[in-house]
């Protein structure tokens, strides 16, 4: 048995069974370890961010990682971005990169990297293994980080000689650390500060944003006077009726700092206290109140529905009963707007439907009126690093499991990312996708007011996606996605209707 034979037995060993990839000379090897291996899914993407971004999507609707496939040191640097927005997601991926052989590195030759070096920014784990006896040992090791609450991106570099060379080892499947409690003394404090204290906020993220940890939050918020809100940016939240009609803290500086100003204490529930996305001339960079107390219930790695749950038996918290978000919203009409758009989204969407969210400035009022919409699933953009959209869409279809993917899309970042429209075609996943096509980074001119800059033509023109317009609607038919285009909302309307009853991928060009 070689290295690459030992990885993919022990990947599969390990629960480990999707793999998605673009390789290279270097890892020609495993690829064949993958044909004469059965059992795992291998899903090609046609450049290393679509990689990157559908093994973190993966992970935030199956709860379990996914293998990469990523060539050397600049498929490991094409990748980056996504590998950051899984990060700050605390998504789960075994990101495995490969490498020069080991005793080629010293010949420098052209592909040579500092693999190691790359991969630290966005890994909470990285190892080589240098000979095919370890390949097995490192890759159980490498499950068990990307496993470890609340999930982490573990980078193994695999050297082509590891690889081929004989002396492979299955190693056993290791087990997944247990998700640590909350401290009973943070318990303790956070009831304490909701009994005695007034103008308080219970902010929640991560895995306290899931269906069961919102309920036991209301319940405190009912009980005590507490409000709730969401981080702005989350890896997943579970919305719609029967869920609490959460609002998130706003992007814009300006507005984040009003939403917040009433605030005198802060309890984190797996949320980190809100900080402006960039600086500002003249704004503060904390968007809570400077004399504002800040108290952590639970860490991101921590368990927030426990924890939540202690707190509401520590205070007494009766059940408490879910506000009645109002009827289901009546689709839009006439040109789009913002509004209309959402409410659209929620009169339409599927039972269960995930919608991969980055509508960026378009989208920032979608949550008020969506809140009426069947359950479903909302995935957000939390590094900032623009296209993650297409290629999280990928993995959120695989790893739903076959639900429909709503993706609501911008159209410049949909452009660092395009290729993932081959990948849902050529793997026929249920994925519509909302283009929204204003043909401008609309996020950069509301930037260039907010830093006190005065655009010209020259910045105008660095801001502008015409001349020429892009075509998505022959754009997605090159990659084998049906696609239309609307300029009305009934016409949007008609066009979800029709794809949310099709198996495959569709697009939607609506001008904006």
């Amino acid at each position: 048995m070689n290295g690459a034979e030992s990885l993919v037995h022990t990947l599969l060993g390990s629960g480990v069974d999707v793999c998605f990839s673009n390789p290279g000379t270097s890892e020609m090897h495993f690829v064949a370890a993958l044909d004469r291996i059965p059992g795992m899914r291998c899903v090609l993407g046609l450049q290393e961010n679509i990689v990157t971004g559908a093994a973190d999507g993966y992970w935030r609707m199956a709860g379990k990682p996914a293998a990469t496939l990523l060539h050397c040191g600049p498929g490991l640097a094409n990748g980056l971005a996504g590998l950051h927005d899984a990060r700050r997601a605390r998504s789960g991926i075994v990101n495995i990169v490969g490498d020069q052989a080991t005793y080629h590195r010293p010949y420098d030759a052209p592909l040579t990297a500092d693999t190691e070096g790359w991969a630290r920014g966005a890994s909470a784990w990285v190892r080589t293994s240098m000979r095919a006896a370890d390949v097995g040992a490192d890759a159980a090791v490498a499950v068990q980080a990307a496993r470890t609450s609340p999930g982490q991106v573990a980078t193994l570099i695999l050297p082509s000689d590891s690889s081929w060379n004989e002396g492979g080892v299955v190693a056993p499947a290791l087990p997944v650390p247990e998700v640590p409690q909350a401290d009973p003394l943070a318990v303790r404090t956070a009831a304490r500060i909701l009994r005695e204290k007034k103008n308080v906020l219970i902010l929640l993220g991560g895995l306290a944003l899931r269906e069961g940890a919102q309920k036991l939050a209301w319940r405190i918020a009912a009980a005590t006077g507490a409000r709730l809100m969401a981080e702005g940016s989350n890896g997943r939240i579970q919305r719609g009726r029967g869920r609490v009609p959460l609002e998130r803290v706003p992007y814009p500086a300006p507005q984040a700092i009003e939403a917040l100003s009433w605030v005198e204490h802060l309890i984190l529930v797996n949320a980190k206290a809100p900080v402006g996305f960039f600086a500002y001339p003249n704004t503060p960079s904390k968007h809570y109140p400077e004399n504002a107390s800040v108290h952590v219930l639970t860490r991101f790695e921590q368990d927030a529905e426990s924890a939540l749950r202690a707190l509401a038996e520590e205070l007494g918290a009766p059940q408490a009963a879910l506000p009645d978000p109002g009827p289901r919203p009546e689709p839009g009409r006439g040109a789009p707007t913002p509004e209309g758009l959402a409410r659209t989204v929620a009169a339409l969407m599927p039972e269960d439907a995930v919608v991969v969210d980055e509508s960026v400035s378009y989208g920032r009022g979608f949550f008020p009126q969506t809140h009426a919409a069947p359950p479903h699933d909302w995935l957000q953009n939390c590094g900032g690093a623009i296209g993650y959209g297409p290629p999280v869409a990928i993995g959120a279809a695989i790893g739903a499991g076959g639900r429909r993917v709503l993706s609501l899309q911008a159209d410049g970042s949909a452009m660092y990312t395009v290729q993932a429209l081959w990948t849902q075609a050529r793997e026929k996943l249920p994925v519509t996708t909302v283009l929204l096509s204003n043909r401008k980074y609309q996020i950069l001119l509301g930037e260039h007011r907010n830093v006190g800059a005065n655009p010209g033509r020259t910045a105008l023109d660095m801001m502008d996606l015409g001349n020429p317009d892009i075509d998505w609607v022959r754009l997605a038919n090159g990659m084998g996605v049906e696609a239309a285009r609307a300029e009305t909302l009934e016409s949007c309307a008609d066009l979800m209707a029709q794809s949310f009853s099709q198996p495959g991928p569709f697009l939607i060009e609506l001008q904006i």
